[in-house]
C-alpha cells in the first residue's frame, strides 16, 4: 500500500486516508513561545491603545513574531533560509494571532504572499522574506475568494504597459487600483497580477514612485486595509502564465484556510473568556453560569468551536500534504470557522453583561476580528455555495 509522509503529524498514513488532526509536539511548542510572545508583547490593553491611537501595524512585534521566532519563513524550504515547515504550523501561529487579535501581517506576508511565491524560485524574495527583511501582500481584494472549478477565468484591475528605456529585461509598466487590501501598509513589496495574456504576477517596490496606498476605514482597526494604485509603475515578473494563475489561486486558497484557524483561534478565546467570566460573576448569590439559559448558550457555543476545530485542522493537513480534497476541506472550514467566531464573539458580548460592551473591554477586538474574518476571501454563504459546486449539490441561496 502506498504511503505517504506528514511532517507535522507523527508517522505515516496510507494515502486518501484520514490524517491526525491532533497537534503534535512540534506544533504545541510553536504554540507555547508564539503565545508568550504575543502575552508579552501584545496584551489587549495594548492592542487597543494602538487602535485608539489610529495605528496600524505593530512593526515591532512583526520583527519579532518574523525574524525573532522565525515564523516569517515556516512555509518557506531551508535552502531559501526557511523552516521548512508546513501550513500545519502556519496555522497554529495563526491560531494565536487570532486570540490575540494582534496587528500584524503574518496572514497576508507570511501565508498568502509567501503562497503565491512559493513556485517562483526567486531567491531574493523568498531569502528576505524567510529572514524577516522583507514583508509582501498579495494585491488582490481581501474580500476575493479561492477559485471554484468551472468558474469563468478572473479579470484583474491592474493594465500591463511597455517597459521604458532602462528597465531591466521582463519588467513591465503598471497601473491601475485594487481597493481592499490586506497587508499592503506594511508591505515592502506589493505581487500584482496583471490584466494580460498570459497573465503575470508582478512584484512591485511598494516604496516606488507611481504606488499610492490609501488606508480605508475598515470594521477590524488591528488589520488595516488600503486601496493600492500603481501609476505606471515597473513590476519584475515573477511568475508567467498557468504558473501565475496557480500562484495566485494556491495564494487565497492557502490565505482563506489558515485564516479559518485564525477565527478558530478568536473563537476559542471568546469562549474561555466567558466561561471565566460568568463563573465569577454572581447574582441572587449565585454564579451566572450556573442559571440553565446561559449554560445552553455556552453549550451551542462549545459545539460550534469544537466543530470548528475540526474543520480547521483538516483544512491545514490538506493544505500541508497538497491533498486533492483541499478546495472542499478549505470551503468547509471558511464556512464553518466564520460562522463559529461570529458566533462566540456576539455571546462573549452579551454574556459579559455591561461590561462587555464598552470601549474598555477587549469583547470589541475580538467581535471585529471575528466579523470582519468571516467576510474575508468569501463569506460562509459564498464557501457553502463553493462546496455545493465542489461535491456536486444544488447550491444554498447566498446571502452576502
Amino acid at each position: 500500500m502506498t504511503t505517504t509522509t506528514d511532517s507535522s503529524a507523527q508517522g505515516t498514513r496510507s494515502a486518501g486516508a484520514i490524517p491526525d488532526l491532533r497537534y503534535s509536539d512540534a506544533e504545541e511548542q510553536l504554540r507555547a513561545v508564539v503565545r508568550d510572545l504575543l502575552a508579552d508583547r501584545s496584551p489587549w490593553p495594548a492592542v487597543l491603545a494602538r487602535v485608539d491611537a489610529g495605528e496600524a501595524d505593530d512593526l515591532p512585534l512583526w520583527r519579532a513574531l518574523a525574524a525573532d521566532l522565525g515564523c516569517a519563513g515556516l512555509l518557506i524550504d531551508e535552502g531559501h533560509g526557511g523552516a521548512g515547515a508546513s501550513y500545519r504550523e502556519a496555522a497554529v501561529v495563526a491560531e494565536e494571532t487570532g486570540r490575540a487579535t494582534a496587528c500584524v501581517p503574518y496572514l497576508t506576508s507570511a501565508v498568502m504572499a509567501t503562497t503565491a511565491l512559493a513556485g517562483s524560485g526567486d531567491g531574493e524574495l523568498l531569502g528576505g522574506l524567510a529572514a524577516g527583511r522583507l514583508t509582501a501582500a498579495l494585491a488582490v481584494g481581501f474580500a476575493e475568494m479561492p477559485p471554484v472549478p468551472g468558474a469563468a477565468a478572473r479579470r484583474w484591475p491592474v493594465r500591463v504597459g511597455p517597459p521604458e528605456d532602462g528597465d531591466g529585461p521582463g519588467v513591465a509598466r503598471l497601473s491601475g487600483t485594487v481597493t481592499g487590501v490586506a497587508g499592503a501598509l506594511a508591505a515592502d513589496v506589493l505581487l500584482v497580477p496583471g490584466d494580460g495574456v498570459p497573465l503575470r504576477l508582478y512584484a512591485v517596490d511598494a516604496t516606488a514612485a507611481g504606488v499610492t496606498r490609501a488606508p480605508l476605514v475598515s470594521l477590524d482597526a488591528t488589520r488595516p486595509l488600503a486601496d493600492v494604485t500603481l501609476d505606471n509603475v515597473p513590476g519584475r515578473p515573477v511568475a508567467t502564465g498557468e504558473e501565475a494563475a496557480r500562484a495566485v489561486a494556491a495564494a487565497l486558497t492557502a490565505g482563506a484556510g489558515v485564516l479559518a484557524s485564525e477565527l478558530f483561534g478568536a473563537a476559542e478565546q471568546c469562549l474561555e473568556m466567558t466561561v471565566s467570566y460568568v463563573k465569577e460573576r454572581h447574582q441572587f448569590a449565585r454564579p451566572v453560569g450556573s442559571f440553565q439559559a446561559l449554560k445552553h448558550r455556552l453549550a451551542d457555543v462549545w459545539v460550534a468551536v469544537t466543530q470548528a476545530r475540526a474543520a480547521a485542522r483538516y483544512a491545514a493537513a490538506c493544505l500541508a500534504e497538497g491533498d486533492p480534497d483541499t478546495p472542499v476541506a478549505v470551503a468547509l472550514a471558511k464556512a464553518a470557522c466564520g460562522d463559529a467566531a461570529v458566533l462566540a464573539a456576539q455571546e462573549c458580548v452579551q454574556l459579559h453583561g455591561g461590561i462587555g460592551f464598552t470601549w474598555e473591554h477587549p469583547a470589541h477586538l475580538l467581535l471585529k476580528r471575528a466579523k470582519s474574518g468571516s467576510m474575508a476571501l468569501g463569506t460562509p454563504d459564498r464557501h457553502r455555495a463553493a462546496l455545493a459546486v465542489l461535491v456536486d449539490l444544488p447550491p444554498p441561496p447566498v446571502r452576502g
